[in-house]
């Protein structure tokens, strides 16, 4: 069966319209620890996205990350510096944790449902650990936010 003409266009504007979408940043916030993980956190939730990941990026300063929607493993094969990893399930509760990833890796967490990258101290200096709960918030497209400090305004937005 073929499909018709106005199927074929409606399918056609919607891809359209996937490759034109903003890019989202997001204020990662663990609750649990009243920390901030990241104020400027790009989402990958697409193929080309999830595919680059971190590759070609010299760092990855504090205060930014990628959240990889759906993951369960990464790797770092090319990459040029250390990343912190959070495996998180599908409502934000952290499953596991890697510090200092270097490049040449590999990481898996089974049951995890997204992986959120970090720079490489985020996990240390923030105190995050298994069974936290994470919040993600709009933030803004460019942010001079780059402190853990907890900002009260992030306790605000319902799951």
């Amino acid at each position: 069966m073929k499909p018709s003409g106005s199927v074929l266009s409606r399918i056609l504007n919607w891809l359209i319209h996937q490759k034109e979408r903003p890019e989202i940043r997001l204020r990662v916030s663990n609750v649990t620890r009243q920390t901030v993980l990241a104020s400027a956190a790009e989402l990958a939730d697409r193929g080309e996205k999830r595919r680059k990941g971190l590759l070609g990026r010299n760092q990855l300063a504090p205060g930014e990350a990628l959240w990889i929607l759906p993951c369960e493993a990464v790797h770092t094969f090319f990459m040029r510096f250390p990343i912190d990893l959070v495996y998180l399930d599908r409502n934000h509760r952290i499953k596991k944790v890697r510090s200092n990833v270097r490049p040449w890796r590999l990481s898996a967490c089974l049951t995890a449902h997204s992986v959120l990258e970090l720079a490489s101290g985020t996990i240390r200096d923030t105190q995050t650990r298994p069974g936290d709960r994470l919040e993600f918030s709009s933030a803004p497209f460019y942010s001079e936010e780059r402190s853990y400090a907890f900002s009260s305004h992030a306790l605000g937005v319902a799951e």
